[in-house]
């Protein structure tokens, strides 16, 4: 499978802290998202990736060392279920 993220004209999002406000405009809900959330989410910005890929340029591109594919499945398929990401 391979995942992206909703088009960014479609996202508000705002730091808050160790938060990020994520506010989807199709839905009009507000989203409150905590670590490794919001790097899915810049990491899915540049185009679709399947979680092997995903998970690699998270390493790399925010120094997420100790995660999983087991773990990143899950984030995405909450991600998935708010309609932040979807899969292709």
């Amino acid at each position: 499978m391979r995942y992206r993220a909703a088009p960014a004209d479609t996202l508000l999002s705002v730091g808050l802290d160790t938060f990020t406000a994520v506010f989807h405009r199709p839905s009009g809900i507000t989203h409150l998202l905590a670590s490794p959330a919001p790097e899915i989410l810049a990491c899915l910005a540049d185009g679709p990736l399947d979680d092997a890929a995903l998970m690699a340029r998270l390493e790399v591109s925010f120094d997420v060392a100790d995660a999983d594919v087991a773990a990143l499945r899950a984030r995405l398929a909450e991600l998935v279920d708010t309609g932040l990401v979807e899969v292709l």
